[in-house]
């Protein structure tokens, strides 16, 4: 049978279909699933499993990048500022401005803004937050550098994070500067990257023992720092990962890592997967991949959350995708972002053009996480 119709939607993903893709309601971790559209201007959704929102947040902000849910119910925003001139081209793709917590209803009852603010910010269990900023290196350091494309630094300069812990008063208690820890011997980027930043942080986390977990995209790193003496005391490295997103600790120990793939070492195909590391051993404990693995894929942003049951939700942040897996590798359940928007992430960007329905991050609560529903 031939089907035929005078217009065919040009753009791929949506061509394909949105919203609720898959349900299998036996093996599905039960509860609500919150995501940011990444064109939004400030939306955040709440979905059910049948995939219907059950709740939104319409917030002041555009995003920078994503929601979650704190303890309390409330949820903390990491929003974007447009006042504050560019650092250089790509700062549009990813730069924050302001993180803030607003109560179910939208009312904002914290709010604390830094121009150098990107990518993630967190709230520690003190009750203070901790931000992923970034900030010039020394000229000094310039030279020792190595690897990214020839001539890309920002007018000479290079970039790379630095790590501020805020009090609710908005009172800076703690910074951690990257170059003053990172080997550029050691910690080089990658070739196809631009040089105006070195480490291109895109997470920053808190373990249970009080450390502090940060993924580097720009040089396939997640370091683990000890905050009373700043040093390094854990890394994980481009012998196993490729511009990674989101290593966040299980109730195991374990750490868990959407490895996105772009650029790996040891092999020319690009595709994503998921992996649980052994924190002792660095080992490969669990992973899921497609099959064939290019079917599953996004170069950037993406991230991946245990759930209770065992299931493992992940998001295909590139194409919008959200999908839960059982251990097995399953799926169980599927979402694709329905909202598209063209987003502007400046002039050399690779992803700059076209309607999008990208989702940085999203997570799945139980029932009795959301009881204001």
């Amino acid at each position: 049978m031939t089907i035929a119709t005078a217009s065919v939607d040009q753009n791929t993903i949506r061509r394909r279909g949105t919203g609720l893709r898959a349900y299998n309601p036996d093996k599905a971790f039960k509860g609500y699933t919150l995501f940011t559209p990444l064109t939004g201007k400030g939306e955040v959704y709440l979905l059910n499993l049948e995939g219907e929102v059950v709740h939104q947040w319409n917030l002041p902000y555009s995003p920078g990048l994503y929601a979650y849910l704190l303890p309390n119910g409330n949820l903390f925003y990491n929003g974007k500022t447009l006042d504050i001139p560019p650092h250089f081209p790509l700062w549009a793709a990813f730069k924050g401005g302001v993180v803030l917590e607003a109560d179910p209803k939208g009312n904002i009852i914290w709010e604390y803004k830094h121009p150098d603010h990107h990518h993630d910010g967190r709230r520690l269990r003190n009750g203070n937050t901790i931000l992923l900023a970034i900030e010039k290196i020394p000229q000094s350091l310039i030279p020792r550098i190595k690897g990214g494309v020839a001539g890309t630094e920002a007018d000479g300069d290079i970039y790379a994070d630095v790590l501020y812990e805020v009090t609710p008063g908005g009172e800076i208690v703690w910074t951690w500067h990257a170059h003053e820890h990172l080997d550029p011997d050691i910690f080089t980027i990658t070739p196809q990257d631009q040089r105006h930043e070195w480490t291109h942080g895109n997470t920053v986390g808190e373990l249970a023992d009080g450390s502090i977990i940060v993924s580097f995209r720009n040089i396939s790193t997640v370091v683990i720092i000890d905050r009373n003496t700043g040093e390094i005391i854990w890394t994980l490295g481009d012998d196993v990962l490729a511009q990674q997103h989101f290593p966040n600790e299980l109730a195991n120990g374990n750490i868990l890592i959407f490895d996105n793939g772009a650029h790996r070492r040891h092999t020319a195909l690009n595709f994503s997967r998921v992996i649980e590391v052994n924190r002792q051993t660095k080992e490969i404990v669990w992973q899921y991949s497609d099959n064939p693995p290019q079917n599953f894929f996004s170069s950037y942003i993406s991230g991946a959350q245990r759930l209770a049951n065992g299931n493992t939700l992940i998001t295909e942040g590139a194409f919008g995708r959200i999908f839960e897996v059982t251990v097995t590798g399953e799926i169980v359940w599927e979402y694709v972002n329905p909202h598209f928007a063209a987003r502007n992430l400046g002039e050399k960007s690779a992803v700059a053009s076209g309607e999008q329905n990208s989702v940085f991050r999203a997570f799945r609560y139980a029932p009795e996480e959301v009881p204001w529903l």
